[in-house]
């Protein structure tokens, strides 16, 4: 195993690596709607996503990977009446054939967040 780590998503708040390579995949931790640079949530759910999936990106990127090899992902939604809102800027991030995916309503995330996703993906060759 390999912990992945880059400055271009928000670092980790606890005792836990961005990602870690196993074998041929890239696990990465639940991302918040975060921007990196400022530390600041997005205003609303929708660019909380695009904050999170961008983040996700970054650390699949760190590691060798791609959004493109995302075989599962996991959307955890404060409010499941944001799963329509979160869906539209997910949609944007990937291609079909989509990835497998589960999106659970909680009832908190860290920092009071809207959204988490995290993601599994091969590492590319």
């Amino acid at each position: 195993m390999k912990p992945v780590s880059t400055d271009k998503a928000p670092g980790a708040i606890g005792p836990y690596s961005q990602a870690m390579q196993a074998g041929g995949f890239i696990f990465t931790s639940g991302q918040l709607g975060l921007n990196p640079a400022t530390g600041e949530f997005g205003k609303d759910v929708e660019e909380q996503a695009r904050l999170s999936l961008n983040n996700v990106k970054a650390i699949l990127e760190e590691a060798g990977s791609s959004l493109g090899q995302v075989v599962k992902t996991t959307v955890f939604l404060k409010d499941m009446n944001d799963f329509a809102r979160v869906n539209e800027v997910y949609s944007s991030f990937f291609e079909q054939p989509y990835p497998a995916r589960s999106a659970v309503e909680v009832a908190r995330l860290p920092k009071d967040a809207l959204v988490e996703i995290e993601a599994i993906a091969l590492k590319s060759e």
